[in-house]
């Protein structure tokens, strides 16, 4: 091979090179940005389940709600479970609940004010893997005494659906997704809070459902990620450096 061959070759891989290394430095340094920012999440988290409860927001308020300040704020207020249709969504296992580990569903019903507005409450896990609508209705109808009971909980916010969610079982009242706002317009609810409440407590005698504390159990993988982006970079540099340097021997 010619030496302007020889050159325009060596030219051409050393570009490459820089831009592979350049690619992969920049993942790692994206990887320590999720980190940072996972970190500041799990501390903001942390604060908020660790807080004591306060008020419920009026619903003056709801509108400016929003769940990167909001989420996970624990409160307390009094509220009437509905004579209405509960819901159930299904989980394969909870991030944010040890003691729900395994398949089951989580109940969804609706709950009012005293000042009259609706507030969905996710009362809690219910161990069904068959799915049974009969064991899920004898285990939230208990709930639905007419009275009004005092609650304290944590503002979450409607999931999306995502590519492969399945849809759900309207005959079985069945979710896939925890979106409460698409559940209380099939339902038939009314209007609801922008907001569901994952219940912490009161559990029911027989804790069916099952309420309960959240707790922070987010992974944090990113420095893994992170140091293995920035030795793919200098492994490719080391290759690179290898091969430039047999040519030049040859």
């Amino acid at each position: 091979m010619n030496e302007p061959a020889r050159k325009a070759r060596v030219a051409g891989f050393a570009l490459f090179t820089l831009l592979l290394t350049a690619v992969f430095v920049a993942l790692g340094v994206w990887q320590l940005q999720r980190r940072t920012a996972k970190h500041a999440l799990i501390a903001a988290l942390t604060e908020r389940l660790a807080a004591s409860p306060t008020a419920l927001p009026p619903s003056a308020q709801w509108t400016a709600l929003n769940p990167a300040r909001d989420e996970f704020r624990r409160v307390s207020f009094t509220a009437t479970y509905a004579a209405l249709p509960d819901a159930m969504v299904y989980s394969s296992g909870s991030a944010v609940r040890k003691d729900a580990s395994g398949p089951g569903t989580w109940a969804f019903l609706p709950a009012r004010l005293p000042s009259g507005e609706t507030v969905v409450i996710d009362a809690g896990f219910v161990e069904n893997t068959m799915q049974d609508r009969g064991v899920q209705d004898r285990a939230v109808k208990k709930l639905v005494t007419g009275q009004p009971i005092e609650l304290t909980g944590y503002l979450r916010f409607p999931e999306a659906p995502g590519w492969l969610t399945p849809a759900e079982n309207r005959d079985k009242r069945l979710w896939f997704v925890r979106d409460h706002l698409g559940i209380a317009s099939a339902l038939g609810w009314g209007a609801v809070a922008p907001f569901y409440i994952d219940l912490e407590q009161p559990a029911p005698a027989n804790g069916i459902p099952r309420p309960g504390p959240l707790e922070v159990n987010l992974k944090d993988d990113h420095l893994q990620y992170a140091v293995t982006w920035f030795t793919l970079a200098g492994a490719v540099l080391i290759v690179f450096a290898v091969w430039a340097r047999g040519r030049r021997q040859s």
